[in-house]
């Protein structure tokens, strides 16, 4: 919060009392370090949709292939399975997102008639927030000045810390869209792959495994560095809900051979 606020500030003693707060507030001793930037929607878009993908197509191919391993029947509820998901989670993200988005903008526009309404109580509030985090009062009545004095930063910063929400980083619905929907197609053709030839051997079948699990440990282990929660750690774990359903569905599909005879 500390950079952020400094980067508006344009006087040196402004800029001296802030470094002096940053000075008493945090420890510079230590090794530099970056985020990802992981706002917008896409990326846990993608996320969810790789694995929804892999997931449920995997699920219903292994069920048809254990009910009814008959000429292009698995093709077709795979090929139905990945169109229907496909647009399934890409018309659901794009509803979710826009909903999403909507309410925040109704949020910022809530906000932005209070600092035209009560630009007073709102500079209050702002310096109360400052000193809450440990500024000193003077330095806290000086950024608050100098943020009012621009509408559009106040409206920034009051959003981010009221609300916290970024005005420029609320994500794009058609793009969380799109990203979901090719990731699911993308995540459930893997193991659809053995089966295009119309066939549902168990032959296929082990291919559409070993296919799912390097798909699934090649995911997992991505997302596992992407968050730096540990690439094995995250690997095992997508494998693990993989096999689980995929074994589960199956053998309700073996199951239920005999009634479909």
């Amino acid at each position: 919060m500390f950079g952020y606020v400094k980067s508006i500030l344009g006087t040196k003693t402004a800029e001296t009392k802030l470094d002096t707060a940053i000075a008493t507030k945090t420890d510079h001793s230590g090794p530099s370090h970056t985020h990802r930037d992981l706002r917008g929607g896409s990326l846990r878009a993608a996320v969810f949709g790789i694995s929804d993908g892999l997931v449920s197509n995997l699920s219903l191919v292994l069920g048809a292939a254990g009910a009814y391993p008959g000429h292009g029947v698995v093709r077709l509820a795979g090929v139905i399975g990945l169109l229907g998901g496909s647009f399934s989670m890409g018309a659901g993200e794009l509803i979710s997102m826009q909903v999403q988005k909507e309410g925040f903008e109704r949020e910022l526009a809530i906000e932005k008639r209070e600092l035209e309404l009560n630009p007073v109580y709102e500079k209050e509030e702002l310096k109360a927030l400052y000193r809450k985090r440990g500024i000193s009062p003077e330095l806290s009545e000086q950024l608050t000045e100098e943020i009012m004095s621009n509408p559009k930063l106040a409206l920034d910063t009051h959003a981010k810390e009221e609300l916290g929400l970024e005005a420029d980083s609320l994500g794009s619905p058609i793009q969380a869209a799109a990203s979901s929907f090719l990731a699911f197609a993308v995540g459930a053709l893997v193991p659809l792959i053995p089966f295009l030839s119309g066939g549902a051997s168990r032959t296929d079948v082990l291919i559409s495994v070993v296919l799912a699990v390097v798909a699934a440990l090649s995911v997992g282990f991505i997302l596992g560095k992407l968050i730096d929660k540990g690439g094995i750690f995250s690997a095992l774990r997508q494998l693990f809900v993989c096999a689980v359903t995929g074994a589960v569905t199956y053998g309700i599909g073996t199951l239920l051979k005999g009634s479909l005879g």
